[in-house]
């Protein structure tokens, strides 16, 4: 695995990689990796001739008063899980090689950031599309992996591809989790050993609120109530936002009626998690079909 440092240096290798007819498969991370990022790195593997990892905590995504400074980094601990999988390059630049003095071009997209994340964290989105357009131009794949752990981040970035006509596929990779239904996260770190404990509520609400939606339950403000109150039962947590969306157009939605996400970011002592959960009204028809089918007399 080589390490590049320089920006003109990763374009030449991608440039000549292209040129061989190598494919090129991308996923961007912000380093202190963990089980869900290499899942994403396998699943790069799995359909590309050569794989890029960049590692790069983009400060322009973080607000003034969010983890910027505090937030993980341990590049030689990132290498060392990366190099067993197979990794070609890693891409790990510096704060002062991707936004050099003068830098005042930034990339927006309009409507899909304005819930949810985007609501309470101003800026942020047009961060996160400024750094990863940027590495794009600089690692130039033919697809990139993002995991659906960040819901909206997934969306605003497959709008900006689509809008900006860029010719690279986005890829999904399901959130990954730990063995209790935890999302696997960076900031689970910051997490003590009892609101580690508490943090697990966040999956067990989504999966409950799921059983609802196939109960029958079809108002999503009560549905919101309900995980809200399921959360806040246990110490250290405290809801910031509940959401029940259009997966396409992330608006919320005033009845239940098609298929549904429900994302929410929730704060643990400190320390904000974001989680999501699609809810998929076919897969409850299916099972219905199914039982109904069961009660029919076989001749």
């Amino acid at each position: 695995m080589e390490v590049i440092k320089e920006i003109s240096v990763m374009q030449k290798i991608a440039e000549e990689l292209r040129r061989e007819g190598f494919i090129i498969g991308f996923v961007p991370t912000m380093g202190y990796l963990h089980e869900g990022h290499l899942a994403l790195v396998k699943m790069a593997k799995d359909k590309a001739d050569k794989v890029v990892v960049s590692v790069f905590v983009n400060p322009l995504q973080f607000g003034p008063k969010e983890d910027y400074e505090i937030y993980p980094r341990d590049l030689e601990r990132d290498l060392n899980l990366l190099k067993p999988l197979g990794v070609d390059y890693l891409f790990s630049p510096s704060v002062e090689e991707m936004y050099p003095r003068g830098f005042q071009t930034f990339v927006e997209v309009t409507e899909l950031t304005k819930g949810l994340c985007g609501a309470f964290r101003p800026g942020h989105f047009r961060g996160v599309t400024t750094v990863v357009l940027k590495l794009f131009n600089i690692v130039k794949p033919h697809f990139a992996v993002f995991g659906q752990k960040d819901y909206q981040q997934f969306k605003v970035i497959e709008r900006m591809v689509r809008d900006l006509d860029l010719d690279i596929q986005i890829l999904a990779h399901p959130t990954v989790r730990d063995h209790d239904g935890l999302a696997l996260s960076s900031r689970n770190s910051y997490l003590s050993e009892e609101e580690r404990r508490s943090a697990i509520s966040i999956y067990q609400a989504l999966k409950y609120a799921e059983r609802l939606v196939f109960g029958g339950e079809r108002d999503p403000h009560r549905l919101g109530a309900l995980i809200k109150e399921y959360i806040e039962k246990f110490p250290h947590n405290r809801v910031q936002y509940i959401e029940i969306v259009d997966p396409e157009t992330l608006e919320p939605v005033e009845k239940i009626e098609k298929d549904v996400l429900i994302a929410l970011a929730v704060f643990v002592g400190k320390t904000r998690l974001i989680d999501n959960r699609l809810i998929r009204l076919v897969d409850e028809y299916i099972a219905m079909e199914a039982r109904d089918e069961e009660k029919i007399p076989q001749s």
